[in-house]
């Protein structure tokens, strides 16, 4: 089978078509979009059909910051591999992970391990209720799929000014109804409102997703937690180590009583960890968490590779100057063609959009436009250390080809008589 026919099968077979609703094509181009890969190295992909492509999106969604298959990771993968990846015994990496987080984030005394962002964030907010003996959430930011997080729903659509829309809370108990409450990054009146009328376990906060805080925002956090006897949790599955070898609470300054880690720790192998103040960690041993796959020697293996090299290399610099290259050569780019480019976010998560009415079909245009042209290329760009200046280039040089039929089509009002496939999706739908 081809690209198309297997995601055609993998429709009638897997509900949503993928796992992860980033990797869906109709969230890029419907029916051109490749779906599947052959191989994947540094940052370049070959699809199922045998095309090679640069990836210029959203490279996994930021969770191999030293680009795929890295040797040095994969290596050390290997050797755990060869040696057993599990057993009835547990592994030592586990606590060489350990030790080794713990000394980045001096404030950390304990640590806890699963295998995915989603399920990490749901062991501390387990572990915070415990701590506290209190059930409320108050959060800001995107936390996942959990019950906790998609119970703000319950009540309306709450979720959708975070980051995704649509998130139908199906099968989350009504019972969670009024456990969680949402505020807005930067509102710290509205957080102080919610801490003053209810008793939130945590605060569970991105450390930022779109733009740095201003001053005297996360300290505020800070003071309201310590005051209200609230645990401070920063989710950093997102940020994770693409600001800082830590996490970006360490650039900012903020110390919080858990901090969450997945993604970028170990370079897409499976792995996430949750670090905390002992006061609040030790809590988890007066509530069950436990799963067998939690103690496989794969993913603390990859993941002790992955933040050796971070400490070797200043990925973060190298992420910050490859992704503000892209940024400012797509503006100009607009600039030259008269095409409404518009570059936002931070460097190491830009977001490279189009400024107009028009700009879902914009979007499905270039995409579908820049496969011929060999480059994976969405709504955004996050760089790896795989990525160079040539990279970056060749991108734009293909996009300037792209760039002339879309100022065309919006001379001509036609943009969607050029689309030979459905215009992308945002937000979270039904395929069927």
């Amino acid at each position: 089978m081809n690209n198309q026919q297997l995601y055609e099968r993998a429709r009638q077979l897997i509900p949503g078509g993928t796992q992860l609703l980033s990797k869906r094509p109709e969230m890029f181009a419907p029916d051109v979009w490749p779906a599947y890969y052959r191989e994947a190295k540094g940052c370049e992909i070959v699809d199922l059909d045998g095309r090679r492509f640069v990836d210029m999106s959203t490279n996994c969604v930021g969770a191999c910051l030293l680009g795929y298959a890295n040797e040095h990771v994969d290596r050390a993968v290997q050797q755990r591999v060869q040696s057993g990846s599990m057993c009835t015994l547990n592994s030592p990496d586990e606590v060489e992970l350990a030790e080794l987080l713990t000394e980045l984030h001096p404030w950390a005394d304990m640590v806890r391990y699963a295998r995915a962002g989603g399920e990490a964030l749901s062991i501390a907010v387990r572990i915070a209720r415990a701590a506290t003996r209190r059930d409320q959430i108050a959060f800001c930011g995107y936390h996942g799929w959990s019950d906790w997080y998609l119970a703000a729903n319950l009540s309306g659509e709450v979720l959708g000014a975070h980051l995704l829309s649509g998130l139908d809370p199906a099968g989350v108990p009504r019972g969670l109804e009024g456990t969680v409450f949402p505020f807005q990054y930067g509102d710290l009146d509205a957080l102080r409102e919610i801490v003053r009328n209810n008793t939130p376990a945590a605060i569970v906060m991105e450390p930022f997703r779109q733009r740095y805080p201003e001053p005297g925002f996360l300290e505020g956090v800070r003071q309201l937690a310590d005051e209200s006897g609230t645990v401070l949790v920063i989710d950093e599955v997102s940020s994770g180590w693409k600001f800082h070898c830590g996490g970006a609470h360490m650039k900012l300054g903020i110390e919080p009583d858990m901090a969450v880690f997945a993604k970028t720790i170990s370079n897409g192998y499976p792995m996430s960890a949750v670090i905390g103040r002992s006061q609040v960690m030790d809590a988890a041993q007066t509530s069950f968490i436990s799963s067998t796959y939690w103690t496989d020697g794969i993913g603390p293996a990859a993941a002790i590779a992955t933040i050796r090299q971070m400490q070797q290399i200043d990925v973060p610099a190298h992420l910050e100057s490859t992704g503000a290259r892209a940024m400012k050569k797509w503006t100009e780019l607009g600039q030259q063609y008269d095409v409404p480019a518009q570059a936002a976010s931070l460097p190491a998560m830009s977001a490279l959009k189009f400024d107009h009415p028009q700009q879902l079909m914009m979007h499905t245009l270039f995409t579908s436009r820049m496969l011929d042209h060999g480059y994976l290329a969405g709504s955004g760009f996050f760089p790896t250390l795989a990525h160079t200046e040539q990279h970056v280039d060749g991108f734009i040089d293909a996009a300037g080809e792209v760039f002339t039929e879309i100022r065309d089509a919006i001379v001509n009002d036609d943009l969607e008589s050029r689309l030979k496939t459905p215009v992308r999706q945002t937000g979270f739908q039904r395929l069927t």
